[in-house]
């Protein structure tokens, strides 16, 4: 019986020693978002919530982003592994200045960005828009999405351009106006102050074909680290289609502890939006997997910038991301 006895507590020093080491191998990595929580960083906070990453052997904290934010500074000054980069003009910006960042992974399919009118404003498409006097826009929009649209359709100028401030009362005042916007968002903040629905024009069904809500990293941590990236993508994609197809209310709940001023309203809001725009599974994502990315979209993409005058010819793109990651129909039977 003391030899029984002995040998049972030994195996159970030996599990508990064996447990303490599993969770010491869990790669330690932080991934930092480019704005407050919200539902379009849904999939990320599944993964944590549901414990997707640590099956995929790491231990993820989310560094939310903001106003006061600079979690881009954060990777490059690598206290941060990953960043959730907006567009593809960005990276080219990056790569015109030699800063060596890569996007492995492009969750969103379509830029969010939209116009949006008053419900009888004459606008029926999106270069209708050009027909308005007011298009209210921040100078981020103005100098790379608008200077497209000019290149793209005749009929836009910058005597349209109102600054827009965060706050949509201007627009609901004037019924003559555009205002700018994310599909998952302002149109909802609309809806809420004026009781009527505007509207949409998403750009990238217009033919504005930059990918958006990629992951981005350091080249050289990619290139050292291709195993450890590989289960943070493929983790972080699983995390998506569960959060669109499985049950979010754990993840919900860590984005409205980040982001006390989220409501459940506006997450439904924005989650049947990304589902009915797209957003996410769209073009080679519809076969492929979220977060895929090809080489031809990204040229397509870089020779509309390049025409509009709002990146530099003759660059190598091909060094701001990699599809090594992507394309491999990650996390697809988990939809329903």
């Amino acid at each position: 019986m003391s030899m029984f006895r002995t040998l049972t507590i030994a195996l159970a020093a030996a599990t508990g020693l064996a447990g303490a080491a599993s969770a010491q191998a869990l790669d330690e990595v932080s991934f930092g978002t480019n704005w407050l929580a919200q539902a379009e960083h849904g999939g990320f906070y599944q993964a944590v919530a549901d414990g997707t990453y640590e099956k995929h052997g790491l231990k993820v904290t989310i560094v939310q982003g903001g106003p006061q934010a600079s979690n881009q500074a954060l990777l490059m000054a690598d206290k941060i592994q990953f960043y959730m980069s907006g567009n593809l003009i960005l990276p080219f910006s990056a790569a015109e200045q030699d800063i060596p960042l890569i996007e492995v992974a492009a969750i969103f399919q379509k830029d969010p960005q939209i116009f949006m009118t008053h419900p009888d404003a004459p606008v029926e498409k999106f270069e209708d828009l050009a027909k308005l006097p007011t298009i209210f826009m921040g100078n981020e929009v103005f100098v790379t999405l608008f200077e497209w649209m000019k290149s793209e359709f005749p009929g836009f100028r910058d005597e349209q351009m109102k600054p827009y401030t965060f706050n949509p009362a201007p627009f609901i005042a004037d019924p003559q106006s555009a205002q700018q916007g994310y599909a998952t968002s302002e149109p909802f903040a609309v809806e809420q102050a004026a009781g009527w629905k505007p509207k949409v024009f998403l750009a990238a069904d217009a033919g504005f074909s930059t990918y958006s809500t990629m992951i981005e990293a350091k080249s050289d941590f990619v290139a050292a680290n291709k195993d450890l990236v590989q289960r943070f993508v493929d983790a972080s994609i699983i995390g998506w289609y569960n959060y669109l197809y499985g049950d979010n209310a754990a993840a919900n709940e860590l984005i409205k502890a980040d982001n006390p001023e989220m409501t459940d309203d506006q997450i439904a809001f924005s989650i049947q939006t990304m589902k009915d725009s797209g957003l996410l599974e769209s073009a080679e994502a519809l076969e492929q997997g979220i977060g895929c990315m090809t080489d031809a979209r990204v040229k397509d993409f870089y020779d509309k910038m390049v025409a509009a005058g709002v990146v530099k010819a003759d660059l190598d793109v091909t060094t701001i991301y990699t599809t090594e990651f992507v394309c491999k129909k990650v996390g697809m039977d988990l939809k329903k």
